[in-house]
Parts: structure tokens; sequence; C-alpha cells
């Protein structure tokens, strides 16, 4: 159900809330609701802003720009083509409802970190937003999203989770639930920012800049395959799932930023089909 509800407005945005595509040169595809990924081109030499800020534009007329899970329900959208006059376009940002999870009996120092990890955690907090900081030339955000690993979908971004009854923040990405060892690929082509084993809240960490401030990040992996700097393809292997950092379970949480924007990466890829698993055939009576 939660799929449909969200394909219907993805559709609604695309049909109703789009802005016209202006003879031809300049097009924004994507999905115009919190959460979203719009993707567009527009003749090179454009200079395009989003609510005041610079984006980047590609050599072949490629940007990119994202919302976030609470964003406001307006946007607007400055191009100035070469030698043109600047058009401005209003973007309706459609609202989504989110899903509330409860969970209870967790050990304390999961729910609050004991005090002398907090120097760690903002060392590591800081090192993971200037890895999601890059505004690099490249355009694999162009690319077509594949899932980077196979497994039943066991939390959805947006989702706000009350730990031992009390609130915290939202959930930002989606958690693909799968044995520990199984194989997570890149989503995406791109270069590794971060590769760690073992930060104190996401274990296994990797995060993967796809250009033009886009990137997706790996939580939990049991392996990191991957160095800071590598170039990899999509489908390339990243490492594996696992149970590292603060986790109830073996998972990989795939999560999606433009900048400091957190975008949902369902609704890049098609609905994940979980493995199937065999039936047994039942054996002969005698």
């Amino acid at each position: 159900m939660r799929r449909a509800a969200l394909v219907f407005f993805v559709v609604f945005a695309l049909l109703f809330i789009a802005p016209p595509l202006g003879a031809g040169e300049i097009r924004l595809d994507g999905e115009f609701i919190q959460g979203g990924l719009v993707r567009g081109t527009a003749p090179p030499g454009t200079k395009i802003t989003l609510d005041g800020r610079t984006l980047r534009l590609s050599a072949k007329g490629h940007f990119a720009f994202g919302f976030g899970r609470d964003a406001a329900g307006k946007a607007e959208l400055v191009l100035i083509p070469p030698g043109d006059e600047p058009e401005a376009r209003t973007l309706t940002i459609a609202a989504r409802k989110y899903n509330i999870q409860r969970i209870e009996g967790l050990p304390q120092n999961m729910v609050t970190p004991p005090p002398e990890t907090l120097a760690r955690i903002r060392a590591e907090g800081a090192r993971v937003r200037a890895a999601r900081a890059f505004d690099t030339a490249e355009v694999h955000f162009t690319a077509i999203f594949v899932w980077p690993a196979q497994g039943r979908i066991s939390g959805v971004y947006g989702s706000q989770r009350i730990l031992n009854g009390a609130p915290r923040q939202p959930h930002y990405g989606v958690d693909i639930a799968a044995p520990t060892g199984t194989t997570v690929r890149a989503p995406a082509g791109g270069e590794i920012r971060l590769a760690e084993a073992d930060l104190y809240y996401s274990g296994g960490t990797i995060i993967l800049d796809h250009g033009h401030g886009l990137s997706s990040s790996f939580l939990h992996m049991s392996r990191v395959d991957v160095i800071v700097g590598q170039h990899v393809a999509q489908g390339e292997v990243l490492g594996a799932i696992g149970a590292t950092g603060r986790v109830t379970g073996a998972h990989l949480d795939w999560r999606m930023n433009w900048f400091d924007q957190r975008l949902d990466p369902e609704l890049l890829v098609p609905p994940l089909v979980p493995p199937q698993v065999p039936t047994p055939k039942p054996k002969p009576e005698f």
C-alpha cells in the first residue's frame, strides 16, 4: 500500500506539478515531492539557481537538485540561458505522511551514548558531512539507479523512531534486511569519499559520490571492500551487509543526499522483489 500511494503522488507530481519544459530546451524530470530527486537538462552555459543557491551545470547541460524530508511546499528555480532572458519557475513540492516506529527494550547505551563517546561522535559526524559536501563535475547521477542489495525492506525513509519511549531523529534511508555477508553493490557509478570499518552509530560505512552533490551512503556493513578515492562502476562490489554500529539486526541502511538534503532512495529504483526461497519438496511416504 505504501508503495502504491507513493507512486500515485509521484505520478501526480509529474503530471500536474512539474513545470512546462520551455520549447524543448530545458527539461526537468523527477519527483516533485519531499525526498525527491530532480534531474534536468539545459543549454550549456545556462546559469541556474534554486532558492538562490547556484547549481552546477555539466558541459553537456546536465544538473540535479533534491528536496529534503520536510521541504516546504514551494521552491523557486531561476534559469538564465546564454544570451536569453531569465526564466523563473515556481516548483510545487508534494507533502508526504511518514510512519512512526516504536522500539522498546534497547540497551540504554544504544539510545543515549555515554559521555566519553561524544567527542568521537562529533568527529565522525564532521567527516560524514565533509564527504557529502563534494560538488564534482561527474554526472553518474544521470544513470538509472539499481538496488545495492537484495533482501526484505525492514525500514523506510522518513519514519520517526521512538526508542525506549524517547522520540529520535527520523530515519533517512531505506533498510534492506539480509544475512550478514550479503553482497552490496554500487547503485550507480562514482568516487568513494568515505570508507570506514567502525563508526560509532553506523559501523561499517561507505559514502559514494555520484557527482553534483548527489551521494549514496551505505551503513552497518560487515565488510568494506573499497578505499577513499577509488572510482567504481555501477554494479561493482562495495562490501557486504552486516550488523555493525548501533543496530538490532543485520541489514543495509542505504541513504542518499543532495548535499545536506536527505533524499529517498526508493524513489529512484523499481519496487524491490525479495529473493524467493525455494519451497522444499515433500518427502515420499512409504
